[in-house]
């Protein structure tokens, strides 16, 4: 279902994924193709960040509409019970969330960095371009499983965002090589020249990796903005 420029949109839209229901936020009208923002890990996209001092500059940079996701475990999205979260799952978030848009240009932030690198490769005809940005999650993701204890919070559960949510994600292991694939994958498929652009200044192994692929765009934000919605 995609959105049309001409019609009232509500605030937030309820969104299913499995048996999870989604939050996505609309920050911002506009014209044109949608922008898709995935935050990062224990963040959340909900409009009230905006309303005090109003969009941040770069979002000037934007003709069209403005989304936010809320992650599973996150923000206003539903809390699984007992954990069990991998970017993947999360990917099936911002799959919805394409599903509802048609094509849209994404920008990720740490762990939103990643799913959005995932559905840049995974779904690369519905994505116009993702904007791999700095923000907490998976900045230490390394190429090997950590401790064989599963750590159980004790505290806030129930609550956003989900403890169990920090505690995987954290420690999901992020080769640099299964990360490369998603690149290389959107570079077959999407409906842009330069699919992917890292405007990040932490590179952790994954994301040095993909910065480093022919073709991946190392820019500002603001000019990567400025070259997708041309």
């Amino acid at each position: 279902m995609s959105e049309s420029n001409d019609r009232q949109v509500e605030p937030t839209v309820p969104l299913r994924h499995g048996r999870i229901d989604l939050a996505l936020h609309n920050l911002r009208a506009g014209n044109g193709r949608a922008l898709l923002l995935l935050h990062g890990l224990g963040e959340h996209s909900r409009p009230a960040d905006w309303a005090s001092d109003g969009p941040p500059a770069w979002a000037n940079e934007w003709r069209g509409p403005i989304w936010g996701l809320d992650f599973t475990g996150h923000g206003q999205s539903t809390i699984p019970s007992g954990g069990g979260y991998t970017a993947e799952m999360l990917l099936g978030d911002a799959d919805a969330a394409l599903e509802f848009l048609g094509e849209a240009t994404v920008v990720g932030r740490g762990l939103g960095a990643y799913v959005g690198l995932m559905v840049a490769g995974a779904r690369a005809g519905r994505v116009a371009g993702a904007v791999l940005c700095d923000g907490p999650g998976l900045a230490g993701g390394g190429i090997q499983p950590g401790t064989p204890f599963v750590v159980l919070p004790q505290f806030g559960l129930g609550e956003a965002p989900d403890p169990f949510a920090l505690v995987e994600l954290a420690r999901d292991v992020r080769p640099p090589d299964y990360a490369v694939n998603f690149v290389r994958l959107a570079f077959e498929s999407s409906t842009v020249s330069e699919p992917i652009t890292v405007s990040a200044v932490v590179r952790p192994e994954w994301l040095s990796a993909v910065a480093s692929e022919p073709g991946v765009l190392s820019t500002s934000l603001e000019r990567a903005l400025q070259l997708y919605g041309e």
